[in-house]
């Protein structure tokens, strides 16, 4: 099956921080949203309706619809990120970077109608950081399969081991996962100014609508987590579709998710 591939597709990098990232637009049109989209680990920026990847069904969604769908910016630092405040280590500061690109981002584009978040995997949680830490810039968020753990890289390792048997997560995974963590945040403290399940406490029923799914044998372990973020959000009465899926890591309802974004 062939899908039908994006009217243009204009590929940057920005200064500094090397930020890569590509615009994509419709030919027939946007709807004057604008979604960035944050990939998921060992992915790039040029992965928008790719016919091998769920981002090719969500715009084919759109157009058997006859919907108008948002401006796609897809962005990436690496292969391999996270969204953080600036703190102790070295490779942190990139959500204040990837805030302070916005205006620049927009006006290559226009300012946007609504602003909104999507990620999957590692993107999941970068999405729900950024979303979380700055309600006020974002109208959605949509996050698949989202990095979120009951537990923190700083846990015990009882405690992580505990979790691993719990949830049914590969251990060579989790120990990625550790890895990745610890290379951006040094101590519990600064785990706690991202984790979406500390972020989640501060939000109302005035936060930014928000849009949840996970396969339920996901081997990363995150069903748990994103369950739990699922269910304080809606305590805290934000506004939130949660999508449990039977499957695994990053399995996809994409005809929901193609709703909630154009809604």
């Amino acid at each position: 099956m062939t899908l039908p591939r994006p009217g243009r597709r204009v590929r940057y990098l920005l200064p500094a921080v090397p930020l890569r990232y590509c615009i994509n637009t419709a030919a027939g049109g946007t709807n004057g949203d604008i979604v960035y989209h944050h990939h998921g680990r060992n992915l790039d920026e040029t992965l928008w309706n790719d016919d091998t990847y769920f981002t090719g069904m969500l715009q084919a969604q759109w157009q058997a619809a006859g919907v108008l769908p948002p401006t796609v910016v897809t962005v990436s630092y690496c292969p391999t990120w996270l969204l953080t405040p600036k703190g102790t280590r070295e490779d942190s500061g990139l959500l204040d970077d990837f805030m302070a690109r916005l205006p620049a981002l927009e006006a290559k584009v226009g300012r946007p109608r609504r602003r909104m978040l999507l990620g999957e995997s590692m993107g999941g949680l970068n999405v729900l950081v950024a979303d979380l830490s700055h309600p006020e810039q974002f109208a959605k968020v949509a996050a698949l399969c989202p990095g979120v753990y009951a537990d923190t890289p700083f846990s015990s390792f009882d405690t992580l081991q505990a979790s691993m048997e719990r949830t049914g997560a590969d251990p060579k995974i989790v120990f990625g996962v550790w890895l990745l963590a610890r290379k951006y945040v040094a101590d519990e403290a600064e785990w706690r100014r991202v984790s979406p399940l500390d972020l989640v406490a501060q939000a109302g029923p005035d936060h930014p609508e928000l849009y949840l799914s996970c396969g339920l044998y996901d081997a990363y372990g995150n069903y748990e987590g994103t369950e739990r973020l699922a269910n304080l959000a809606r305590q805290r009465g934000v506004r939130t579709e949660w999508h449990p899926l039977y499957g695994g890591h990053c399995a996809t309802d994409v005809s929901s998710l193609a709703a909630f974004l154009v809604r």
